[in-house]
């Protein structure tokens, strides 16, 4: 009997909400705002599917049988004598490999079969090619050994978006552009909002002094030119993802430090703040525990805004030169290769799409966001 009137004292007790009612309301607003509900939704699907962009548009298979063996190629790199030759490398698309691996076992291939950085020997022509749904299945398999009979001429080889001036395949590099795009601006959204707002929560909380001192070494810092400072260090280091993500970061949390710093200014007279330095609490859980959640409001409205920045600064550095090392796939390398090849409006059109997309359907998320926080709608 203690059981039973325990289990039905514990349920009608009430079940803790997951959410505060604020934050319900906050959820509830930014789920009517169907533009960017649906805009995250559709983000984030195109965000997943770059993740597995290796089991998309690959040159290896995504799963290989050979002689009872089970391989996955697509995310092991096995040596060619596994398969009778003597490479390094495996080369799933030569056709001594192709038809040893046929001869005793089978494959399961992507539904593309080019990775970013695979030259396609059989493309129709020299340099860049259009789509080949543009062409007849004639001219799309001109170059293989049997011409339009020939089975390594299928649908998995067709280029749908073309290719480039180095007979690359569009829509690989597109993929995997997008997931590095996408990849960088969060990580660099992510740090340079941390750095933001610390560096905000301490000129804000303490003020005086320190603030005075920390907004002269902001306004220093923001004065040296930024694009110089990439040529320079482009001059002397060969640029990466870590490098270029780097140089960003010593300039891109400045932007967040207003916002964190004028919060605190506004909270750190509050009446509860003061009764917890009555209380002997310390600076940190005042800091962090108290004022930090009210700062945390204009922090998420401007993150989307900031991902979008950085996503365009990434392009827009990839596209003069001095972005990520020569070969990576990036939004700003199919614009450059667009430029470079203006007799191919295939690529300057396909780049240009992309970054559109991905910037309104950010645009949407961010003024999605900046409504479900507004005091005005979240209070009513």
């Amino acid at each position: 009997m203690s059981d039973v009137a325990s289990q039905a004292a514990s349920s009608a007790m009430p079940r803790r909400r997951l959410l505060t009612p604020l934050n319900q309301r906050r959820l509830d607003n930014f789920r009517n705002n169907r533009r960017g509900y649906w805009s995250l939704w559709i983000f984030l699907a195109c965000f997943v599917l770059t993740l597995g962009s290796e089991f998309i548009a690959n040159d290896r298979p995504i799963i290989a049988s050979y002689k009872g063996e089970l391989l996955f190629p697509a995310i092991v790199d096995y040596p060619e004598a596994k398969f009778g030759g003597f490479l390094a490398n495996t080369n799933y698309r030569d056709p001594f490999i192709a038809s040893e691996i046929e001869a005793n076992g089978w494959t399961i291939w992507p539904p593309v079969r080019f990775s970013y950085n695979t030259v396609d020997g059989y493309q129709p022509g020299s340099g860049a090619t259009p789509p080949s749904w543009l062409l007849s299945r004639d001219e799309a398999c001109a170059r293989y050994p049997l011409g339009a009979d020939d089975p390594g001429c299928n649908w998995g080889t067709y280029h749908w978006l073309g290719t480039d001036g180095e007979a690359h395949d569009v829509l690989a590099r597109l993929l995997y552009g997008v997931r590095i795009s996408i990849l960088f601006g969060f990580t660099l959204t992510i740090l340079s909002s941390i750095i933001g707002l610390l560096a905000g929560a301490v000129q804000g909380y303490f003020g005086g002094w320190i603030d005075l001192i920390f907004q002269r070494i902001i306004e220093i810092w923001t004065s040296v030119p930024a694009l110089y400072l990439l040529l320079i260090v482009s001059s002397v280091i060969a640029p990466s993802f870590w490098v270029l993500l780097g140089i960003l970061l010593l300039f891109s949390w400045v932007s967040l430090v207003g916002i964190v710093r004028a919060e605190f200014l506004r909270g750190r007279n509050f009446e509860y703040i003061a009764a917890a330095r009555a209380l002997g609490v310390s600076n940190m859980t005042i800091m962090f525990r108290h004022l930090l959640p009210n700062a945390m409001v204009a922090t998420l409205t401007f993150m989307p805004f900031i991902l979008s920045g950085s996503v365009v600064t990434l392009t827009s550095l990839d596209l003069l030169g001095l972005g990520l090392e020569v070969g990576t796939p990036s939004l700003g390398d199919l614009l450059f290769q667009g430029k470079e090849n203006l007799q191919a409006p295939w690529l300057g059109l396909t780049g240009f799409f992309a970054i559109a997309i991905l910037m309104t359907l950010l645009v949407f998320i961010g003024e999605a966001v900046r409504d479900a926080f507004d005091p005005r709608k979240a209070m009513a």
